[in-house]
């Protein structure tokens, strides 16, 4: 089982480090072969609305059919194959590449979850440990796609995102097999119901909605605000770099935290610091100050994404874990995504960047609400019976490149 353990986490840093060498520069990519800002978030959001069609089927293929490995290696290969074709001239045709990514990567964030939490569970460890390896491997890819670019062509950074793909593919094809989703009790479509007449449920999807969208405009748009404003490449990769580093020490203090604090005051807070971290790209719009805000990302995502997997694996029936984390992706990365890039694209393009952190601002604001209420709408009577000794359970129900 401790094979099985750095095999994971090996799996999470290769495709956080695939993603951190490709995902943060697409968007200049893009730019510098033609397409404006707004043409930009309307392939995201293309390949968004495909990631959010393919999850559920995803969710349900591993469920039924425990195919988790193949899954996972098709994951993670298919898209830094596809990466060739974003160089062509022709908007129909990356478009086309990243709905085919899209579709691909889609399961692989809510299926290796799934996989960690009851790996972690099994070996006495907490998920944080496993899944900062993946915003480590994200740090580094992007401080060495930063550097990539700065001394070599930005049409061949596809091959070192390949190359990490493949190495990732391989592997998820190592790890043993796992039936994350069998089901032990209950049928599945009874699960699905009472999964989504959970009041509680759906009021975390929204605080989820709301904060998770912001985050496009660090993932897509970041880079090319930040040129704008004169920070360089190398200091792009830095900030890249910097964000995701803050996931790490984050990711591993994050089970004492919830302990402490229960998992809906730290999404609250998580919320908060987003709207810490935006507010201060809002007002002082320099490239100093731009890359150092960006150590906030660790209470904010880190903290949130961690706290929110636990909530989701809390109160998901367990033959539908896979299905669970799967509608918590396609709502914070799907939905999330196609809002997030459509709407700051479309500020960024009219109004400036200004305007599009003051829109994220008020939207982590709301998010915040929506965690503070999950907490007062309903409180469990009796622990959750498969949490784990020494857990805090202060509320049960719930679930998800960069």
């Amino acid at each position: 089982m401790q094979r099985t353990l750095w095999k994971l986490r090996a799996f999470y840093f290769l495709t956080g480090l695939s993603g951190g060498l490709f995902v943060p520069y697409l968007s200049m990519l893009l730019v510098h072969n033609g397409l404006s800002s707004s043409a930009v978030g309307q392939v995201m959001a293309a390949g968004t609305l495909a990631a959010i069609l393919a999850q559920p089927a995803w969710g349900w293929l591993v469920d039924h059919y425990r195919a988790t490995r193949i899954t996972l290696a098709l994951s993670s290969l298919i898209p830094g194959i596809a990466a060739v074709l974003f160089n062509l001239p022709w908007l129909w045709l990356v478009t086309a590449c990243n709905v085919l990514s899209n579709i691909f990567s889609s399961p692989q964030a809510p299926i290796t979850d799934a996989y960690a939490v009851a790996t972690a569970r099994a070996l006495g460890t907490s998920y944080g440990t496993i899944r900062c390896l993946a915003s480590l491997g994200f740090a580094t890819g992007g401080y060495v796609g930063g550097s990539y670019i700065a001394h070599l062509p930005l049409s061949t950074l596809w091959l070192p995102y390949a190359g990490a793909g493949l190495a990732g593919a391989l592997v998820a094809l190592s790890l043993p097999r796992q039936d994350v989703g069998v089901a032990v009790g209950g049928s599945f479509q009874e699960g699905l119901v009472q999964l989504i007449r959970n009041k509680r449920f759906l009021v975390f999807l929204l605080g989820g909605l709301l904060v998770s969208q912001t985050l496009t405009a660090f993932n897509t748009y970041f880079a090319l605000t930040f040129r704008a404003m004169g920070g360089s490449l190398t200091w792009t990769g830095v900030a890249f770099f910097l964000a995701s580093a803050t996931n790490v020490p984050a990711m591993l203090v994050a089970s004492r935290v919830i302990r402490r604090l229960g998992r809906e005051p730290m999404m609250a807070l998580a919320a908060l610091a987003y709207l810490l971290r935006w507010g201060i790209q809002a007002l002082v719009p320099h490239p100093a100050v731009a890359v150092a805000v960006q150590a906030l990302h660790g209470l904010s995502f880190g903290f949130y994404y961690v706290a929110a997997v636990d909530f989701v694996f809390t109160t998901a029936p367990r033959q539908l874990q896979a299905t669970a984390q799967s509608l918590f992706g396609m709502v914070s990365g799907g939905v999330a995504g196609i809002l997030g890039n459509l709407m700051n694209g479309w500020l960024l393009q009219l109004y400036g960047a200004q305007w599009m952190y003051v829109a994220c601002t008020l939207s982590a604001a709301a998010g915040a609400v929506c965690f503070w209420t999950v907490r007062w709408l309903g409180r469990p009577t009796t622990p959750h019976p498969r949490w784990g000794r020494g857990s805090h359970n202060p509320s049960p129900p719930w679930t998800g490149y960069r």
